[in-house]
């Protein structure tokens, strides 16, 4: 939700990203057809879209798992890819990293993005500066533990409590 009230969605089979002020009027935000294209709101494609985070400037952030990257919608009307590439596993700046399905996103009051790596069993965090790295997850399983020794099946959603702790829907 925005500071003027406005609830963005993702609309999953229809690729895009849905604004239904408070009145209720439902407008298209983002998204043409399935595909992959950064530029304009009204060209930019996207693939299954799932989480959707928004910081204070405004700038709407979506985990793209059909193209494995994270993208982002600016004020301008500006579609751009944050980070991810090609579907795989690699930690690395922007679109050097690599993502295989990323589905939930949020972000904390410095703008680091927390994301849930669905199909690689993952939580990754992506700084500012577009730095991607693991900060949880390894393997398909289920196993407690710190960092890289924790075990997801399938993470899905992913929020933030007011001290900073994350909660993952595995």
């Amino acid at each position: 939700i925005d500071p003027q009230g406005n609830l963005y969605v993702t609309d999953f089979w229809n690729f895009k990203i849905r604004k239904i002020t408070p009145t209720g009027v439902v407008t298209t935000a983002a998204g043409t057809t399935q595909g992959f294209s950064d530029g304009n709101i009204t060209t930019a494609q996207f693939g299954y879209l799932h989480g959707i985070c928004i910081d204070t400037q405004g700038n709407l952030y979506v985990a793209d798992g059909g193209n494995n990257r994270i993208r982002k919608i600016t004020p301008s009307g500006v579609v751009l890819t944050v980070a991810g590439s090609t579907s795989g596993y690699q930690d690395g700046l922007g679109t050097s990293a690599k993502f295989d399905y990323p589905s939930g996103i949020c972000i904390d009051n410095n703008n680091n993005l927390f994301v849930t790596e669905s199909f690689g069993h993952r939580i990754r965090k992506i700084t500012p500066m577009t730095v991607v790295t693991t900060i949880a997850g390894s393997t398909w399983g289920y196993a407690d533990g710190q960092g890289t020794n924790a075990q997801f099946n399938w993470p899905i959603g992913i929020c933030l409590d007011v001290s900073g702790n994350l909660f993952v829907a595995d």
